[in-house]
């Protein structure tokens, strides 16, 4: 443990860091699955509104420095792909 009042501090914050990256990666995987769920029931109008908050909640996490810039993209681009495949 840290005897220096700092460093103490620091250690606070980084546990409220850490639980707030948690929710929102747990958030965006929550989105992620129903988005998959609609794609895997061929719903193309469904899988297309759910590709839009996850995109937006992607987003969110992304300039919250919670993901870099191109794993986003890349998260992005593999669902939207797969929401273009529905016939």
């Amino acid at each position: 443990m840290a005897n220096i009042k700092s460093a103490k501090k620091r250690i606070l914050v980084i546990e409220k860091k850490t639980l707030r990256n948690k929710m929102i990666k747990s958030k965006i995987k929550t989105v992620i699955k129903k988005l998959e769920a609609a794609i895997a029931a061929n719903d193309k109008e469904l899988a297309k509104e759910r590709l839009a908050v996850v995109i937006s909640e992607i987003d969110k996490a992304t300039s919250k420095g919670i993901f870099h810039k191109n794993t986003a993209s890349r998260k992005i681009s593999r669902l939207t792909k797969a929401v273009n495949k529905i016939a």
